[in-house]
């Protein structure tokens, strides 16, 4: 049995983001800052468009971007929403822009005069509906190209409207996109969007960027990522043996022997593992340890 002493250290959280190892496709870090930066202009451009097209205040705000398969894209959009599909000059996959039907319906309301409170449903565009959402695709598309400049100088053009994600071929299930998500807000009320493009069509205009690590660097790296690692710190005696049938036993006014001299300090360890001995002692109003003893780690 172990009577252990928790110590507190405060730690500084750091923000996570998940990598998945079975599918390894990442962007650099240049080539992620120098897309944020044009989607972030891409973002004040559209807001800009909407708000004088849809007669209302619009923002545009740029949330994230990465890089994934169509096939990842395409599984996490909802199953009814509408999807843009735009050519892009050569054999190359199509690029997307989704966003909801509910939302493009109360931009149209607004367009024709209207003044929509309420969600509209999701549906198919009419005709009309559909011409006029064109017709905003297509200044978006002019925007898109004006803020990725010498990034993207493939002529693009609005194909079709889809409405179900899962059956919308834009590109091959692998076929790498650097998707870029949006949060819509057109008066009172937010949609979040996204924007596909074939990673071909932008990463060859971005360069190499020899992000290669040496051994050493990669170790330096390591360490140091390991080193912001929250842990465990346990401040403990040692470890008694006791039977089953006396813990089962036990009862408040019981006593236990425990097999740690009054003289020795208490084990430090990190995963049961002691690293130091430790002096009991206090800072402020809550119990603290000094160090005493530090224990070589064999590596």
């Amino acid at each position: 049995m172990t009577v252990q002493k928790q110590a507190s250290f405060s730690v500084p959280e750091k923000p996570v983001s998940v990598y998945d190892f079975r599918r390894p496709t990442t962007l650099a870090r240049e080539h992620s800052r120098v897309l944020e930066l044009a989607c972030e202009t891409f973002a004040r451009q559209w807001g800009t468009q909407l708000t004088a097209k849809v007669r209302a205040w619009s923002q545009v705000t740029f949330d994230s971007v990465l890089m994934q398969t169509y096939d990842d894209y395409a599984s996490s959009l909802p199953n009814t929403t509408a999807m843009v599909l735009c050519t892009l000059a050569g054999p190359s996959p199509k690029a997307v822009i989704q966003f909801p039907t509910s939302a493009a319906l109360s931009w149209i309301d607004r367009m024709l005069g209207g003044t929509r409170n309420t969600p509209a449903p999701e549906r198919r565009f009419t005709a009309v509906e559909q011409a006029l959402i064109r017709q905003l695709m297509d200044d978006a598309l002019d925007d898109l190209l004006y803020s990725f400049g010498a990034m993207l100088t493939t002529p693009i053009a609005v194909d079709s409207i889809h409405y179900n994600s899962q059956f919308a071929q834009a590109a091959a299930p692998s076929e790498l996109m650097i998707v870029a998500g949006f949060t819509i807000q057109v008066g009172e009320h937010s949609a979040p969007a996204t924007v596909a493009i074939p990673a071909e069509a932008l990463l060859s205009q971005l360069g190499d960027t020899a992000v290669v690590d040496t051994p050493a660097e990669f170790t330096a790296s390591l360490k140091g990522q390991l080193s912001q690692v929250p842990v465990d710190v346990s401040v403990q005696l040692a470890s008694a043996d006791v039977r089953p049938g006396v813990i089962l036993g036990l009862a408040v006014g019981d006593v236990l022997s425990l097999p740690h001299p009054q003289h020795r300090p208490l084990d430090v360890t990190v995963g049961g593992q002691p690293l130091a001995r430790a002096a009991m002692g206090a800072n402020g109003s809550r119990l603290a340890c000094v160090v005493v003893e530090t224990q070589e780690i064999s590596r």
